[in-house]
């Protein structure tokens, strides 16, 4: 039975393959879930509402196979513009089969400067090729093709696939490698499990036992804790603070809202 087995999955296509290799158990989320929240940023020692986000999925299509399209919007109010004027955009499509990675755009206007990032996945050959076409802040287009042996994520499939995680067996201090691409180039990056807190979300009652997560990436010989993220410790995970170490500053986002979990809230401390 073993060899019978062996040989049927043989026949398979080898991007087909390559494919379910890059792909995770998806337990955490599903179509209709959303995500709101607000965002802070700390302008002389004094944290200031500065703009709010939201992140939503939906069940779709993408090239013919079903999909989730998770789409993230950041929007900076008057506050914030008067620092650094800050409209992003995010929108991934991955497997609904298994959180592969399909598609990925972001276009984000970044104090002046607006640019497009867009990335294309197939899975030639056992490897990840990245089709990658990007529209710089002077409006020239950049097309290039990149193949890897490894799989390759964006900052939103990357995102999706540790939601999925399980703390089962980790311990403080446990690495989590995480190779991510946006249309230049491909970063040497990270996840650090941090342990377990008990966060409360601003201006509610409801507290939650959370995994805490560090996100890190190498740059010019050194590293850098880009993000810090709490999310609920049960089945959903769901993001409930991001703590953001920026090139201007330093931003936090807290859960203002959500609906469409999935499963219960078991991590909810009453």
């Amino acid at each position: 039975m073993k060899k019978l087995l062996f040989f049927l999955f043989s026949l398979l296509p080898l991007s087909m393959q390559a494919q379910s290799q890059c792909g995770i158990e998806n337990k955490a989320f599903t179509g209709g879930e959303f995500l709101a929240y607000d965002l802070y940023f700390n302008w002389k020692f004094v944290w200031l509402k500065v703009g709010s986000a939201s992140m939503s999925t939906v069940k779709s299509t993408f090239g013919g196979q079903s999909a989730y399209r998770t789409s993230l919007t950041t929007r900076g109010n008057e506050k914030l513009d008067g620092v650094f004027v800050m409209r992003d955009t995010l929108l991934s499509y991955c497997s609904a089969k298994d959180l592969t990675p399909l598609y990925f755009r972001k276009g984000a206007l970044e104090g002046k400067r607006y640019y497009v990032d867009e990335l294309w996945y197939t899975y030639p050959r056992n490897h990840c090729r990245l089709h990658m076409h990007r529209i710089d802040a002077d409006g020239e287009q950049r097309w290039q093709d990149k193949e890897y042996a490894e799989c390759i994520y964006d900052m939103m499939s990357i995102f999706l696939r540790a939601r999925n995680f399980s703390s089962a067996g980790m311990k403080e201090g446990d690495i989590i490698p995480m190779p991510i691409s946006d249309a230049r180039s491909l970063a040497n990056s990270w996840l650090t499990y941090r342990g377990k807190e008990t966060y409360k979300i601003e201006g509610t009652k409801e507290k939650f036992r959370c995994l805490v997560f560090s996100f890190y990436e190498r740059e010019d010989g050194k590293n850098h804790e880009l993000i810090r993220f709490f999310v609920t410790d049960d089945d959903n995970h769901i993001p409930v603070r991001l703590d953001m170490f920026l090139s201007f500053g330093s931003a936090k986002a807290y859960l203002k809202a959500y609906k469409g979990v999935r499963g219960p809230m078991t991590s909810r401390v009453k």
